[in-house]
């Protein structure tokens, strides 16, 4: 974002920090608070019936991880710290993390998993995600909205049943619960949203 009368851009140590209204800030933005970086875990504007809305981050400071809560009005400035945003290749996991690479630069990089989070279970081997990366170090990650799994466990299928029954249980090939129309079987392939395992549609391929 260019440095305007309303967003004023400065430097610390190297790094540029623009500030914005805390309604905008969402999970994986850093934002800078009392001179130290912090990566939003979660973030939530809160409109309550009376009073002033207010916007909810939970955070953790990138410098040794401990993690904070802070609420902030919807309209309060906070100053939010400019980092890469990179595509890279999931490779593998290990013990040092989740590793990804850069496909333009074949440069590796090992994630935390605590950075990785509930998103772990939907990583595939070359899936592409958005890897937010600051002086080396990844601390936070977007994968794409939807990614196909297969069905390995859910009740059978039976006659009469139509798409519009109500959803039954399943598990995914990753290990995920959801919940499926009652004509997937095991062994389907289907299409889920990464960020709650949400069913969308029986899979293309």
């Amino acid at each position: 974002m260019a440095a305007t009368a309303e967003w004023p851009q400065r430097k610390i140590s190297g790094r540029t920090l623009v500030k914005v209204i805390a309604s905008s800030l969402r999970k994986g933005n850093v934002v800078d608070k009392d001179g130290k970086l912090y990566v939003i875990l979660f973030a939530e504007n809160i409109h309550p019936g009376k009073g002033t809305p207010v916007t909810q981050l939970d955070m953790r400071r990138i410098s040794d991880g401990v993690k904070v809560s802070e609420r902030y009005r919807t309209t309060e400035q906070v100053e939010r710290a400019h980092v890469e945003d990179r595509e890279h290749t999931f490779l593998y996991s290990d013990g040092e993390g989740f590793h990804f690479m850069n496909p333009e630069t074949y440069d590796q990089i090992a994630v935390a998993e605590d950075v990785i989070g509930d998103q772990a279970p939907y990583l595939q081997e070359g899936m592409a995600v958005t890897l937010s990366v600051h002086e080396g170090v990844g601390i936070a990650i977007e994968l794409p909205q939807r990614a196909v799994y297969e069905v390995v466990e859910t009740e059978p299928t039976t006659k009469g049943q139509t798409a519009s029954s109500s959803y039954k249980p399943a598990i995914l090939s990753n290990g995920v619960k959801t919940t499926v129309p009652p004509h997937i079987a095991v062994g389907t392939r289907i299409v889920v949203m990464t960020a709650d395992g949400a069913y969308v549609e029986r899979a293309k391929d």
